[in-house]
């Protein structure tokens, strides 16, 4: 250190906050009050020590120039970016005032919260999903556009989302890495597989596109997009056809084994062939390989599950690890995720007790049609957006647009940046990021807990989400204590609620948190070591009288996806399969603001196999435009064996308003389908069918 450099002053715990399932830990120095430094912690046992692409310049984002630091208020047309700096007494006036107006016309279901995975934490996200709108008796998100289809699907079958840890794969002599993409999507899986490949493990992925992970395997098996449930009941006939299952465990530990043969006869290696694309010999190949392997490992992730039949391709692949035996067997079974091993508390999360009877439920994945008339009793009149960009990051989002024009609703976005969907709020709230407030964060790829310290006073008049909630309870008149509480005691009342029900939290508390940063919940290191399953009969439920009783197939089943916009818009030629995978760079849209990232990410732009582009007349680089009953956008084309024929893929996450294509200003969300999934009204982004022709040459 110099003699003119001033001494790093604080050294501040502080946490990842986004969507991802690594949760890392961090460390940010500060100096004089600013935020100087951000690593990983050492200490962290996913981390240590380092953080991913998105995530090590977190400090452009924290001090980007952008950055919202006042409330605004439109004056404008609703797009056209004019606005009014407002004081925060005005703006919580005018929210309450209208909301008090809607509720008595309309009644408290017209107010309608729209939030998802801006952060993942204990007080900004899920106490600020739950209790202001319980308290006011607004309309609740059905928050489904990730990963609700496999939920349903593992707790039919396995009881609870349980998984194996990262560390585990070290044992794992195969490794099946199914429509997952962890060097992009969960970076700190990546150092553990290494290690295990370095020791002999063999890596498979089963992917429609050679993505950077498919680059570290041994095979690459790339099946047509949304067929993979076909794929998986294929590779169980073979098992049970070559007595290749192990018919002990299974008659000790599964419920509805009986059933399962008559229902594999139909999906033979070569029937699955014709539906995958994947040859018959290759099919038998793979099973024979699960099997042969112990312990083997199949490691899923959401992208697989946002089809039309998501739900019941994850039940065919858990049928795997059930007719092998590998549950509750070190380095073998499923590797999803660990969101199952603690669930807060419910009461102390919502307080039901002091609130109105809950209200209608809102599917987040129609949001355009609920703008526009599908939510009509009452229809939504005001819109309270917050840790999300719905215009960029939710399904047909042209629908979202003709919703959000609407003169009469009645809008606020609650946010870091004027986003594409802050251009069409009445009002804009400027928040703090994950440096600037306190919470606690749980990982969904392992099952450590973290505390998160303020490390820096937030800029201009930012205000988490907490704290608005606060400001607007006390606005709209009530007193619930509750709805006050600061961010620490929120914390330790959820903590001690929990831990009162669940002894993994035993010993765990805020107190504790502060002093170590991240604590390891008391929980079994390998999931279902005891073979006893928290479902009702207790075992592998192959045969789920729970979906049985929704109206669903109790077996596991595979149904061809389906998008309804295909049946309606005839373009010229075949139409393709279009997939929308995570960018390197971005998490979902966070980020894809940034220069230097989007100069990464390079144009936009879709990848197409060399025989669909030459029977379009496209050539590398060319201008293209991908269109549906939906809408359209015009992308670069990447000519490139990467990519199966049939299918296209781009990159999720792009901001329409940086769409260097078109002065209309569109991104790929305005060709994917709102159509809701077979199970818990999943997303079925993958399962879009678009047409695709040159504009022009480079």
């Amino acid at each position: 250190m110099t003699n003119n450099q001033s001494p790093i002053s604080n050294c501040i715990s502080t946490v990842c906050p986004h969507d991802c399932p690594d949760a890392c830990g961090m460390l940010t120095d500060v100096r004089d009050g600013r935020a100087v430094r951000i690593s990983g912690d050492p200490d962290h046992p996913i981390t240590r020590g380092w953080l991913c692409a998105k995530v090590r310049p977190y400090l452009d984002h924290v001090y980007h120039p952008d950055r919202l630091t006042h409330p605004l208020r439109r004056v404008g047309e609703k797009g056209a970016g004019e606005w009014q700096r407002i004081t925060w007494d005005d703006a919580i006036a005018e929210i309450a005032d209208r909301w008090q107006r809607i509720i008595a016309e309309y009644g408290a279901a017209a107010i309608l919260p729209y939030s998802y995975s801006g952060t993942l934490g204990l007080v900004q996200m899920s106490a600020v999903n739950a209790r202001l709108w319980n308290r006011i008796g607004a309309s609740r998100l059905a928050r489904a556009i990730c990963g609700e289809a496999a939920e349903v699907a593992v707790k039919a079958t396995l009881g609870a989302r349980y998984s194996v840890p990262y560390p585990a794969v070290r044992h794992s002599r195969l490794v099946i890495l199914w429509g997952h993409n962890p060097v992009s999507t969960a970076p700190h899986f990546m150092p553990f597989l290494t290690e295990a490949r370095r020791n002999g493990t063999q890596v498979i992925v089963i992917d429609p596109r050679r993505t950077r992970t498919v680059r570290l395997a041994d095979w690459h098996i790339a099946p047509k997009p949304g067929t993979d449930g076909a794929l998986a009941l294929a590779m169980a006939h073979v098992l049970v056809a070559e007595g290749l299952h192990d018919e002990v465990w299974l008659t000790e530990n599964t419920l509805g084994w009986d059933d399962l043969p008559a229902r594999l006869v139909a999906f033979s290696p070569r029937r699955a062939a014709d539906i995958t694309g994947i040859p018959a010999a290759d099919i038998v190949k793979l099973a024979r390989r699960y099997a042969a392997e112990r312990p083997a490992l199949i490691k899923i992730a959401d992208g697989l599950q946002r089809h039309s039949n998501g739900g019941q391709t994850v039940r065919a692949i858990l049928t795997l690890p059930a007719l092998t035996g590998q549950y509750g067997t070190r380095g073998g079974g499923l590797a999803y995720s660990t969101s199952g091993v603690i669930k807060w508390d419910k009461a102390a999360l919502n307080h039901w007790e002091d609130c109105p009877p809950p209200a209608r439920k809102i599917n987040m994945n129609r949001l355009g049609a609920a703008l526009t008339g599908e939510a009509a009793d009452p229809p939504i009149q005001s819109l309270f957006v917050y840790g999300a960009n719905p215009v960029a990051s939710s399904p047909n989002s042209g629908e979202i647009v003709r919703g959000l024009r609407r003169p009469d609703l009645f809008t606020v976005v609650h946010e870091q940046f004027l986003t594409d969907t802050a251009d069409f709020a009445d009002i804009v709230l400027p928040a703090t990021n994950q440096l600037e407030h306190t919470d606690l964060h749980k990982g969904y790829g392992h099952t450590f807990i973290s505390y998160n310290q303020p490390a820096i006073a937030p800029p201009g008049e930012c205000k988490s989400n907490w704290a608005v909630m606060g400001l607007l309870a006390r606005a709209m008149g009530y007193t619930e204590p509750w709805l006050f509480q600061s961010a620490d005691a929120v914390i330790a009342e959820i903590l001690s609620a929990t831990a009162a029900e669940n002894p993994a939290l035993a010993g765990v508390t805020i107190e504790r948190l502060k002093r170590e940063r991240t604590i390891a919940p008391n929980v079994p290191e390998i999931p279902f070591a005891d073979l006893d399953f928290p479902t009702p009969s207790g075992k592998v439920e192959i045969f789920s009288q729970s979906l049985a009783d929704a109206g669903l197939d109790p077996l596991p089943n595979f149904v061809p996806p389906t998008d309804p916009a295909a049946d309606s818009f005839s373009g010229s030629g075949k139409s393709l399969a279009l997939i929308s995978g995570a960018a390197h760079h971005f998490v979902s849209s966070t980020f894809a603001n940034h220069t230097d990232f989007l100069a990464r990410e390079g144009d936009p732009f879709v990848e197409i196999h060399p025989a669909d582009a030459a029977a379009r007349g496209i050539a590398d680089g060319d201008l293209v435009r991908l269109e549906n009953a939906r809408g359209w956008v015009n992308l670069r084309a990447r000519v490139t064996d990467d990519i199966r024929p049939g299918v296209l893929a781009s990159p999720k996450g792009r901001w329409a308003k940086n769409d260097p294509f078109s002065a209309e200003k569109h991104n790929l969300n305005r060709l994917t389908s709102d159509a809701l999934g077979d199970f818990g009204g999943q997303s079925t982004f993958h399962s879009t069918r678009v047409w695709l022709r040159r504009i022009i040459g480079d």
